[in-house]
């Protein structure tokens, strides 16, 4: 099943999401009018989506649309002024806040979900029980050079590597490019791409060579077709994506912030500020129906304040435009 059809499940919620809105605001939403047009990462789009079926019921005169063009075009639109807001797997980078610096647009910052960045495999794939990063070293970078699995260790068969893998305007591309190949190693050319993470699915679910990868919430919806790879994390123990190990973290390197970047501009609109107050309350329960998983408590306030203040800029980045690392709690202050 694809997480799209999982916002079916959200006509039940909505009135009680009017409810959560009705006690924070003092505005009118049935009486709002206005468009606001959503693009950027296909992993984030299950959550706005959803998010976007709920605020129509509270606010049925304000239309949103929700495009999948990838987290880097979703900021290429974003600086070329056709959007309100970008969704976003990732940080925003410095290049692309250059890109949004030279076209006059601030944009506020706001992380809404983790997400469990998994290594997909097929069904009939016996022989790998658990894989490293340095595995993930042989099949995906261009100096890995493995053809087959017995390239990648000498007990597994002599079957070729097939890999599916998001296309270089994806969030999930770049995350999973910095984990395994840093700042000086490079992905290997020799794969099947899409930014359709379902395409990706159906590549992986039919090949028994197939290896790939994409947001958790693309694995959950398809257990029966596709196996997730645990993943050997820095104490050295083999743990797969659960909403329990992506939040507590030992689903490491690959768990991941999510997030939502709103032009300042646009926040300005009282519906377009109707529609983020609505999704930040409404955003752990929303991922939690998606697939993925809700952020402390803590990091909803600090979004929030940093919403009503128009904070703008990314915690994400420092004066240098170098990137911060760590822990979304402790660079998010």
């Amino acid at each position: 099943m694809n997480p799209r059809t999982r916002l079916a499940t959200f006509s039940g919620l909505a009135l009680a999401a009017i409810t959560l809105l009705g006690a924070g605001t003092n505005q009118d939403l049935r009486r709002l009018r206005g468009s606001i047009t959503v693009d950027g990462s296909s992993t984030v789009y299950p959550i706005t989506e959803a998010v976007a079926e709920s605020f129509k019921a509270a606010a049925p005169n304000v239309k949103v649309t929700v495009g999948v063009s990838g987290t880097g075009g979703g900021f290429k639109r974003f600086a070329a002024n056709e959007t309100d807001i970008s969704d976003a797997s990732r940080p925003i980078k410095a290049a692309e806040a250059k890109m949004c610096n030279d076209a006059g647009i601030e944009f506020i910052e706001i992380p809404v979900a983790y997400d469990g960045l998994t290594i997909v495999v097929n069904k009939g794939n016996y022989w790998a029980e658990s894989m490293t990063v340095d595995d993930l070293k042989k099949i995906f970078l261009a100096s890995g050079g493995a053809k087959t699995w017995q390239d990648v260790r000498p007990e597994w068969p002599d079957r070729p590597i097939n890999i599916y893998c998001p296309g270089t305007d994806s969030g999930t591309f770049d995350y999973f490019k910095e984990v395994v190949a840093g700042k000086k190693g490079s992905i290997r050319s020799d794969m099947s791409v899409s930014e359709d993470d379902n395409v990706l699915v159906r590549g992986v679910s039919g090949d028994e060579g197939g290896i790939g990868f994409f947001g958790a919430a693309y694995y959950f919806e398809n257990k029966d077709s596709l196996r997730a790879m645990p993943i050997i994390n820095k104490a050295g123990k083999a743990v797969g994506p659960t909403p329990k190990t992506i939040e507590n973290g030992t689903y490491n390197p690959f768990s991941r912030p999510l997030f939502i970047y709103v032009k300042a501009n646009a926040a300005r609109k009282p519906f377009v500020r109707a529609f983020v107050e609505f999704y930040l309350k409404n955003a752990a329960k929303s991922a939690s129906e998606v697939g993925y998983v809700g952020l402390p408590d803590v990091i909803y306030d600090r979004a929030r304040k940093t919403f009503e203040t128009r904070k703008t800029g990314s915690f994400f980045l420092d004066a240098e435009g170098e990137k911060k690392t760590g822990p979304v709690t402790e660079i998010y202050k």
